[in-house]
């Protein structure tokens, strides 16, 4: 049968290469389906204008939402992120002459690009602690990657036997909720967590040390002592490397503060901004081992073996991901300088 009506530009530039190629106006409705009306009709506007052109845009309902509404809508997302759908239709009704639905508010949206998703979580920042953030941000804005290449980077991290996925689904009948196969089993505390301590620099991974218990002022002295003294001096003979740490109670305890003061003439203690995770490049790290745990095929089933797996994963960490991390400082520092001290995505 053959089509009637307007043609979409493709459709359209197929009639005039036909009629151009010296076939008929039979001939063409023939062989493309159109009927002739339409061939001459497409033909006769390309011989007058030099083009053709398709209608189809303006074929359909109207939009009922127009630009100046989807800036109306958009204003209303920025005042309001946490808006349900039906907050947001009843707000944009107001005072409008024609009203609209959930369903094309939805459809604007997605139109204007926005979607719902899960808020990003960040640690809250004072406003003491913002100030300090931007304060060390501009004071190290001019530091360049062969700077960065001078600090040893360190943190503590946790690593749980056993982790709870509240999104895992499972498909099953209305009777086998009990099955052993539609389980997810637990343990109050996750069966306990392996706690270590760690550090690197761009030239090298460091040492990683178990913590068997909490983390207190004493044992954190035998790990600078220990860990930290002979890292700093190997790496950095000319006693030109900064030794990185966090506002941790342990770490900012007399007898630690004493300890470093009879070894500034060896390295230098990088003073650090409160709640700042995002600059130190150890978190991806600690990202990179949990990754890998998750990963194994044979997980492990008691902390003895987490241990080990930790150990493992930690030592074949390749050179160019955390030198990568080194690298990435500078930037790091400019988005903070940009966010005034604020959260980074980092």
């Amino acid at each position: 049968m053959a089509k009637k009506g307007d043609l979409s530009n493709f459709e359209r530039g197929m009639v005039v290469g036909a009629r151009r190629a010296g076939l008929s106006i039979s001939q063409s409705a023939q062989l493309l389906g159109f009927s002739r009306t339409t061939i001459s009709r497409v033909y006769k506007e390309w011989c007058e204008k030099g083009k053709t052109s398709s209608m189809r845009q303006s074929c359909g309902r109207k939009c009922l939402v127009d630009a100046r509404g989807q800036r109306r809508m958009g204003r209303l997302i920025q005042a309001d992120r946490r808006a349900t759908l039906t907050e947001i239709t009843t707000r944009y009704n107001r005072g409008m002459q024609q009203s609209i639905c959930e369903a094309t508010t939805r459809t604007t949206l997605r139109r204007m690009g926005y979607n719902s998703r899960r808020p990003h979580r960040v640690p809250l920042i004072s406003t003491t602690n913002r100030k300090k953030r931007l304060q060390f941000a501009r004071a190290h804005q001019n530091w360049t990657v062969e700077d960065w290449k001078n600090v040893a980077w360190s943190d503590e991290s946790r690593f749980l036997l056993r982790h709870s996925n509240g999104r895992v689904r499972i498909w099953r009948k209305q009777n086998e909720n009990m099955d052993p196969s539609c389980l997810v089993t637990t343990v109050q505390a996750g069966g306990g967590g392996v706690m270590v301590w760690g550090m690197f620099s761009w030239h090298t991974l460091g040492p990683l040390v178990p913590i068997g218990h909490r983390l207190n002022a004493t044992g954190y002295l035998s790990i600078v002592s220990d860990h930290v003294h002979p890292f700093m001096t190997t790496m950095y003979p000319s006693s030109d490397g900064y030794f990185q740490q966090d506002n941790a109670p342990c770490h900012k305890a007399r007898i630690i503060s004493n300890w470093f003061l009879e070894h500034d003439n060896e390295f230098t203690v990088l003073k650090w901004p409160p709640q700042s995770p995002d600059l130190n490049p150890i978190e991806h790290l600690w990202d990179v081992v949990e990754r890998e745990l998750r990963a194994l095929d044979v997980h492990p089933t008691n902390l003895h073996q987490l241990q080990d797996a930790i150990l493992s994963i930690w030592a074949n960490i390749c050179k160019e991901c955390f030198q990568h991390l080194v690298e990435s400082m500078p930037r790091r520092i400019k988005t903070v300088l940009k966010a005034k001290g604020g959260q980074t995505p980092d």
